[in-house]
């Protein structure tokens, strides 16, 4: 059957409408000018700083070398890495006794965890380090036995604190107090529900801690922790004080010699700076561990 005009008209497609105004903008991407001023202000900057390192001789690179590996400053970064040790173990080992002291139903753990925690936080640590160095001044002797009673075995304390026992536990103790509120702080970012539910099927209160609640606590725990590894790892330059070999001091005894002092103090900022990152490595992949299963 032929289609009539009138049917041919209807089955026509519907024109394209023309583009209105706003159709027709062309997206700009916003500019930033001040952006790009700042990141090549910044470039200009390191690149004098990179040229003055490398072409001021006041740096006597040529000295930094010589003491960078000698067995005085090996010896000194030895000990350094000893008291970072001693002080973070024993430190932290402390700090999660107070913490969950602080946690616990008990009032009174509650208050001596609190007013330890208190009192190490608002001493320096310059004064706590010279405190134990002359405990003897104040106690001539430790004892045990009954307490207010007679006493089983005695120590001269003369010879029981000596320089380096003296500076681990000033540190350790010190850092205790830091230690314990990360450790409470990751804990109490644990959801109350987990430890409801191990309750609920039986699990004891310490396994609960040890297998539920601590490694869930270690993903917010692990990188306040790490902050105060590695300000301990450089705080312990304050040991120099007691005259103990670490490694700004041992710094500081070779420049008194040669007067070398900016490339001996580059020689320790060296150190410093390589020991950080590996540390800083090491937290990087003990994070990576703790993180297993989560969503980021």
């Amino acid at each position: 059957m032929a289609l009539t005009s009138t049917d041919a008209d209807v089955q026509k497609p519907a024109p394209t409408p023309t583009p209105s105004a706003p159709d027709r903008l062309v997206i700009v991407p916003v500019r930033h000018p001040w952006r790009w001023a700042a990141v090549a202000a910044t470039a200009v900057l390191l690149v004098q700083f990179g040229h003055g390192l490398v072409t001021n001789p006041g740096w006597e690179r040529d000295v930094f070398a010589a003491f960078f590996t000698t067995e005085t400053i090996l010896q000194a970064v030895w000990v350094t890495l000893q008291l970072t040790f001693y002080g973070t173990a024993l430190g932290f080992a402390i700090g999660i006794v107070l913490a969950f002291m602080r946690l616990s139903a008990s009032p009174f753990l509650r208050s001596v965890a609190f007013g330890y925690i208190w009192a190490f936080r608002s001493i320096p640590l310059i004064v706590q380090l010279l405190f134990w160095f002359n405990l003897a001044y104040l106690y001539k002797e430790l004892s045990i036995g009954i307490p207010f009673g007679p006493s089983f075995l005695s120590f001269d304390t003369m010879g029981l604190v000596g320089e380096m026992g003296a500076a681990v536990l000033g540190l350790a103790l010190h850092q205790a107090a830091y230690a314990a509120e990360i450790v409470r702080g990751g804990v109490l970012a644990v959801d109350e529900g987990q430890s409801e539910a191990a309750a609920s099927l039986g699990i004891p209160r310490l396994r609960q801690v040890r297998r539920i609640v601590l490694p869930q606590a270690m993903r917010s725990i692990l990188p306040n922790a790490a902050n105060e590894i590695i300000s301990l790892f450089k705080g312990t330059s304050i040991v120099s004080v007691m005259a103990i070999g670490e490694l700004f001091y041992q710094v500081q005894v070779v420049y008194g010699r040669n007067g070398r002092v900016v490339p001996l103090l580059m020689v320790a900022t060296a150190w410093y700076v390589l020991l950080t990152t590996a540390l800083s490595v090491v937290q990087h992949y003990v994070e990576r561990h703790y993180a297993k299963g989560s969503v980021r």
